[in-house]
């Protein structure tokens, strides 16, 4: 009897570290997709604000999901577009007297951002389904990854909601559009670090290893990355960066002369190229002193993997403001420009981590050995 007891305790005991096995191997292999995921996200927004500081966005007029997967091939096929995007303001106002050799290159620079980001919907789908089908999600992070994709779809409505605005009375796209359409490619990066996080080094709880205040500052940080992110896609879609470009004085004046010249109050902050720079300019040394802030507090809080994390927002935030004083005084050359969206990214990569790692990570058999 004692025996056949414990040949089946034996046989329990070894059925219940397989499961823990094979849950554990479906967390790792999930949480390695999202994690290349969120490489390809990051490529986007490089393309993205490429694609923005060329001017050529407004290059390709419709939206064709299918057949627009191929270029132009022919002369007189390039000749068609050519003359489509004559017909939008941005050419007659901007780009009278182009050639048909220019227009090929904004033409590329649009369509290879929208051809990416199809290839990111299918670097997403097909895992999802393979995922999916095999059973292979864990349960806790299911909602989220199905979360991610309905917001890639709409990121992709957006997108063409964006280019559409710019095509019939405007030279450029709605910088209200633009400041959303960033800050959404911004939070599917975040969610899917945050998931790709709770799989591969455990899910973190909603309890905190900080106490008081301090349990609060990582969210509020990442709001501010947020906040300061979308005031740098107002600047990009007023072109207010190719103003006032010297640093820390704008117009030999901490604020610059015409901050307030728009009535009612309130449109400065959205409307107005000075005023948005101005502050765009403050929301980035709130951005980076915070981040010092931290480091200076909570990396004494004995909490090993919390004081590697906010090495990586320091750095982060130092990388970024030099990013950004050097893209204004240069005049916001598309290298620069594109470094410095990028950077914003990083940072929003970097608090989220942060926040992450702040938290008590749940141990259980479908989780892996909580990690740095």
């Amino acid at each position: 009897m004692s025996t056949a007891y414990m040949a089946l305790a034996g046989t329990a005991t070894s059925l219940d570290r397989n499961a823990g096995s094979a849950v554990r191997n479906s967390a790792l292999a999930v949480g390695l997709w999202l994690a290349a995921f969120a490489v390809v996200v990051f490529a986007i927004i490089l393309v993205g604000g490429a694609t923005r500081l060329t001017e050529s966005g407004l290059s390709i007029t419709e939206w064709k999901p299918v057949s627009g997967i191929f270029p132009p091939a022919t002369e007189a096929q390039w000749l068609a577009e050519f003359e489509k995007y004559k017909q939008i303001p941005q050419y007659s106002e901007l780009n009278a007297g182009m050639t048909l050799d220019s227009f090929r290159v904004i033409y590329l620079w649009e369509f290879w951002h929208r051809v990416i980001a199809r290839l990111a919907g299918l670097a997403f789908v097909l895992p999802l389904a393979w995922f999916a089908i095999k059973r292979r999600i864990p349960a806790f992070a299911a909602v989220r990854v199905y979360v991610l994709g309905a917001l890639l779809l709409t990121q992709a409505a957006m997108g063409w909601w964006m280019v559409s605005s710019g095509l019939s009375e405007r030279t450029e796209v709605s910088q209200y559009r633009l400041a959303l359409h960033l800050t959404l490619a911004f939070v599917i990066l975040a969610l899917t670090v945050w998931t790709s996080a709770d799989l591969l080094l455990g899910r973190r709880l909603r309890t905190s290893l900080l106490q008081g205040w301090r349990a609060k500052a990582l969210p509020a940080m990442l709001c501010l990355v947020f906040i300061t992110s979308a005031s740098g896609a107002l600047v990009a879609g007023l072109r207010a960066g190719r103003i006032y470009n010297t640093y820390p004085l704008m117009g030999n004046r901490v604020m610059p002369a015409e901050y307030g010249m728009l009535s009612p109050w309130w449109l400065n902050a959205f409307e107005n190229p000075a005023a948005v720079q101005f502050n765009h300019r403050m929301l980035a040394l709130l951005t980076f002193s915070v981040a010092v802030c931290l480091w200076a507090l909570l990396r004494g809080s004995g909490h090993a993997r919390i004081t590697r994390r906010l090495h990586l927002v320091l750095c982060a935030a130092l990388v970024q403001l030099t990013l950004g004083i050097m893209t204004l005084l240069l005049a916001v050359p598309v290298a620069l420009g594109v470094a410095h969206q990028g950077g914003a990214a990083l940072l929003l990569v970097a608090v989220v981590l942060t926040w992450h790692a702040s938290g008590d990570i749940e141990a259980r058999p479908g989780q892996l050995t909580p990690g740095g």
